[in-house]
């Protein structure tokens, strides 16, 4: 009970650190704080590991949904411009016509 309570002790002092210091958000630290309460990290290293992995992830998806929306941006954005320049050669074709037909009239 007492190595349990050690352990228990350091785990949550290294969470209360990282979530102090900005290195961790609430929500990380609340899922750290139950898995270390759930006897999941035997030790200080193993919780540290986890949690940069944890990070490293959720950077590489941050990095993926940005990509991902500027991509969606990026077609948009042309879409639009390819539809202005379809109407502009549609209302040139239609001024040609309607020059050629009152040319005809006359």
């Amino acid at each position: 009970k007492v190595l349990w309570m050690r352990r228990q002790r350091v785990l949550r002092r290294l969470l209360h650190k990282y979530r102090e210091s900005k290195k961790i958000d609430k929500h990380l630290y609340h899922s750290l704080y139950l898995r270390c309460k759930g006897n999941v990290f035997k030790n200080k290293r193993t919780l540290m590991e986890h949690i940069h992995k944890k990070k490293a992830d959720q950077a590489r998806s941050k990095q993926l949904s940005d990509q991902a929306d500027a991509r969606r941006h990026k077609v948009r954005e042309a879409r639009r411009r390819r539809e202005e320049r379809l109407n502009q050669k549609k209302e040139e074709l239609l001024q040609t016509y309607a020059k050629e037909e009152e040319a005809t009239k006359k």
